[in-house]
């Protein structure tokens, strides 16, 4: 009998190594989204990358198009800070020779505050929450996004006539 543990190990190493490539890219979207990095932003995604943001009142499209609608979208909201939680992975392969596919399940949370807030106060006034699905592909430059969705489950938004939160 042949002894296949040097190879099951390096399989398993080359997973584990994908698995944190998969979570840095995830990480890396809601870094950039937070910082208004939208070069970075367009980065993480394969040429034909796209995004979904109309559950939560935006637009769907190429990640050039999504850009820009975010770029012009999170004026609004000077600080963000997006909070990724409950990462699911999922690793496929594709028919092609292009090579491996992932699925990510993530919920979030968003607190964000509205510009021109008075009174000094850093506390978010906004937060929304969800879940994202990531539709990742790996390319000769690594994982890359090829699809994400956001599914805005809820959102808490500041009440008519009511101070914003101190902080």
């Amino acid at each position: 009998m042949a002894n296949t543990e040097p190879m099951t190990q390096r399989v398993e190493l080359a997973t584990v190594m994908d698995r944190f490539a998969v979570d840095g890219l995830v990480t890396e979207y809601a870094v950039a989204v937070d910082d208004g990095d939208w070069e970075a932003y367009r980065r993480l995604f394969a040429p034909d990358g796209r995004a979904d943001y109309r559950s939560a009142g935006g637009v769907e499209g190429g990640a050039e198009e999504v850009a820009g609608w975010l770029a012009q979208s999170m004026e609004l909201f000077p600080m963000r800070q997006h909070l990724i939680v409950n990462r699911r992975l999922r690793f496929g392969s594709l028919d092609q020779e292009t090579g491996d596919t992932a699925r990510v399940q993530a919920d979030y949370i968003n607190p964000m505050r509205f510009a021109g807030q008075d009174g000094g106060s850093t506390a978010p006034d906004f937060v929304c929450g969800g879940r994202y699905a990531f539709g990742l592909v790996r390319t000769d430059l690594g994982w890359r996004l090829r699809e994400v969705v956001v599914q805005e489950k809820w959102r808490r938004a500041p009440q008519p006539g009511r101070e914003p939160a101190a902080g």
